[in-house]
């Protein structure tokens, strides 16, 4: 009894303390826009967020421009894009703890980027100013942004322009990573692309392709034609079949949307195939997404017990896979899908459209 009694203390305890630090984290919860009160020395325009909310909280302000370090490039950005990742400034509870609980404590926008690099730290010797390059650094949507050098910033293709090559670094990467690394695609597989006309699938039926693969493209009517034109061998419509239940079989799955069961799919992977889930369907917060994490939990797990593997991952950037990315833009085996494109200032509508989850490929700010 004296055991018990102690267990229970404990933790009330430990839940007393744990309710209390949440309380006082969420009042301290700070970001710069509090502490940036005066006008900065040597300005330049940016996305910010200074609050949790919807694409009304994005703002575009004066901030201090960035001086590149020894070791960094300064780029000019000329284009950006948007992408799911950018729709977490709505806040949601379970994230707040890493990304502030009270007020977001990175308020910068944006992760894609294109440009021309306008400066170079003295220990800097593969960049040089005027140099086209894209990559991927946490508030690129601006004017400027300061790069590592020798991380995820490679030199433009010059077949591409600034708006397609700053569509690619965030998606591309996701689809290279999740095909090649986790999907261990090889030539002459069956592969299923679920979500084929989104930003991300729209590379992943490429980038398939381009490893010598049969490529089957699942998406709505109104994007059958798209996605038969960026190399799919065969596109089915959702809205008029289930991929789920035809005769088909395939040897890696690469899923953007997570609408289908375990065993649905498993019944169409082959005895040693691979189901990549890389999505749960649309951006931001939608009917059924609670649903479908649970279900992709459920299906990892249970592939622990069965040959096939169905497979979660984080993207993650580095310099080999975009120099892979820019070799295959080059080679004409990538080209970028553009749905639309928006100013600067209009940044709060192009996050709203992309909440919508309709996009065809990539939503891209151009910067002036």
């Amino acid at each position: 009894m004296k055991l018990k009694r102690v267990s229970k203390w404990s933790a009330s305890a430990i839940l007393l303390a744990l309710v209390v630090w949440l309380f006082i984290a969420y009042w301290t919860s700070t970001n710069e826009c509090d502490r940036n009160t005066g006008a900065p020395a040597n300005p330049m325009k940016a996305i910010v967020h200074c609050e949790y909310g919807g694409p009304e909280v994005v703002t575009l302000v004066d901030v201090e421009k960035p001086s590149p370090a020894d070791n960094q490039v300064l780029v000019r950005v000329r284009a950006g894009s948007v992408n799911p990742l950018d729709l977490t400034i709505r806040g949601l509870w379970l994230l707040r703890p890493i990304s502030g609980m009270r007020k977001p404590k990175d308020t910068r926008l944006g992760v894609d980027y294109a440009g021309t690099v306008e400066a170079v730290g003295k220990n800097v010797t593969q960049f040089k100013p005027g140099d086209e390059v894209f990559g991927g650094k946490n508030g690129a949507i601006a004017e400027y942004v300061c790069v590592l050098a020798d991380r995820s910033v490679v030199l433009k293709p010059a077949n591409m322009t600034f708006e397609q090559a700053a569509s690619v670094p965030v998606a591309a990467i996701t689809a290279l990573q999740g095909l090649r690394d986790k999907g261990k695609i090889q030539g002459g597989q069956k592969v299923l692309v679920n979500g084929a006309s989104g930003g991300v699938g729209t590379f992943a039926v490429q980038i398939a392709k381009s490893f010598g693969t049969q490529v089957t493209g699942v998406c709505s009517t109104r994007n059958v034609d798209l996605v038969r034109s960026i190399g799919a061998d065969h596109v089915i419509d959702y809205t008029k079949e289930d991929f789920t239940k035809t005769d088909q079989r395939y040897d890696l799955i690469f899923d953007l949307v997570g609408n289908h069961s375990f065993s649905e799919r498993r019944r169409i992977l082959n005895p040693n195939g691979i189901c990549v889930m890389a999505g749960i369907g649309g951006a931001g917060w939608h009917d059924g997404i609670a649903m479908r994490v649970a279900g992709e939990l459920d299906a990892y797990v249970r592939s622990r017990f069965v040959s096939q593997k169905f497979i979660a991952y984080i993207a993650q950037f580095n310099k080999q896979d975009m120099t892979f990315l820019a070799d295959l833009m080059e080679s004409g085996k990538i080209t970028p899908v553009i749905d639309r494109t928006y100013k600067l200032n209009q940044t709060a509508d192009a996050l709203r459209y992309l909440e919508q989850g309709h996009a065809r490929g990539k939503v891209v700010i151009t910067v002036e």
